[in-house]
């Protein structure tokens, strides 16, 4: 066990440090302002010195993005439910408007949500969900249209009803979709939470890195990207962790 995760979380890690290394023998060598490119211990001082200030910000944009991945997914598998199964006719009308709206860039939306929600935790909330949802529903679809040829007519042979056919084969077929789905929109619950912050929150990892962009504490902000590149890690991880614990039979079936 231990060898198969070195073997894959070795060379990263290796490579990582090289990278460490070398962006820190690069500031010193050369004497790069701290302003412009903070050497890597520099970073991490700032980050043990500034840890009460940074636990409060993280807890208040992890709380979040929690909430807006909770909404996203929710909207995602109930309207995905929908377009298979309650009303299919839907799909070709809502399917293409659903995709169009992903070319509206969610910082052009994020003005309007403000304007329509005020400054509290809704808008924000929103941007996350909105972020999260269509990925969510692009894997549970891709799941529910696709499953075991042979199952799915050996359960109409046996006169299976439609609501039957959903939960004994659609539904488990989706779950390596949609779990596939839900690890992406973990890590753009992260981004969209920092996103949302910038709308003008009074804490948060967002509002923390604009306050340090703008005051030239480049090291801060540095250390707000590594919080937040920790946090989309472990959420990841744990989405992950879920699967393998969930749908075993999938794994094993990858494995043989």
């Amino acid at each position: 066990m231990s060898k198969q995760l070195f073997k894959k979380a070795g060379p990263p890690i290796l490579a990582v440090l090289a990278l460490l290394l070398v962006w820190e023998v690069y500031v010193k060598v050369y004497q790069v302002e701290a302003w412009l490119l903070p050497a890597p211990t520099a970073i991490m001082r700032e980050a043990l010195n500034s840890s009460p200030r940074l636990w409060m910000h993280t807890v208040a944009t992890l709380e979040i993005a929690i909430i807006g991945f909770i909404l996203g997914t929710v909207v995602g598998l109930v309207l995905s439910v929908v377009l298979h199964t309650v009303f299919p006719p839907l799909r070709q009308a809502f399917y293409p408007l659903i995709i169009l709206s992903q070319n509206i860039p969610i910082i052009a939306l994020a003005p309007l949500l403000v304007v329509w929600f005020g400054f509290g935790i809704l808008p924000k909330v929103l941007i996350i969900a909105l972020m999260c949802f269509f990925p969510i529903l692009i894997a549970a679809l891709q799941g529910l249209d696709y499953p075991d040829p042979a199952m799915l007519d050996y359960l109409r042979m046996i006169g299976a009803k439609r609501s039957q056919i959903f939960y004994m084969l659609e539904l488990p077929n989706s779950l390596p979709h949609l779990f596939s789905g839900l690890k992406v929109s973990a890590t753009y619950s992260m981004m969209g939470a920092v996103i949302s912050e910038w709308l003008g929150a009074q804490k948060g990892l967002g509002v923390y890195m604009r306050l340090s962009a703008a005051s030239f504490r480049t090291d801060r902000v540095f250390v707000s990207i590594v919080i937040i590149v920790a946090l989309s890690l472990l959420f990841f991880a744990f989405i992950s962790f879920l699967e393998k614990r969930l749908i075993r039979w999938n794994l094993r079936r990858e494995g043989a």
